[in-house]
């Protein structure tokens, strides 16, 4: 049963990812005159699903081993990484929706920019948190 949490949680995850850096990229390349809002409310929500899926790996260890995963120096560094990309990347999709109406199409387009950027940073820090730890 435990493998099978585990997988659950990683299909999730790993689906959010892609999902970031996809909406990234389609703000960058096809987005063209007004803000989409329903695509950065959604960018807010799957980096909040990033975070929570995230903290259910560690959940889960502690339910099934009561402690924490075991991890240590690259693999830290990595979870530290992905951790900041999520808490700018939730910050800066629930600010483009709240306040991207009044914005220039160049502004709008560097928060995709960044969002995409963000979403890569933590999708290959994820590589070196899972082979390192």
């Amino acid at each position: 049963m435990q493998n099978l949490i585990y997988a659950l949680i990683q299909v999730l995850h790993n689906f959010g990812a892609v999902a970031i850096v996809g909406i990234g990229a389609y703000g960058i390349w096809f987005v063209r005159g007004s803000p989409t809002l329903g695509a950065a409310s959604l960018l807010a929500v799957l980096w909040a699903l990033q975070a929570s899926s995230g903290a259910l790996f560690g959940l889960a260890t502690y339910h099934y081993s009561l402690h924490l995963p075991d991890i240590h120096g690259v693999a830290v560094d990595a979870l530290f990484i992905k951790a900041i990309c999520a808490i700018f990347g939730f910050a800066l999709a629930v600010y483009y929706a709240k306040r991207s109406s009044r914005w220039s199409i160049k502004k709008c387009r560097f928060v995709w920019g960044t969002s995409f950027a963000l979403g890569a940073i933590a999708l290959s820090s994820a590589a070196f948190l899972r082979w390192f730890s």
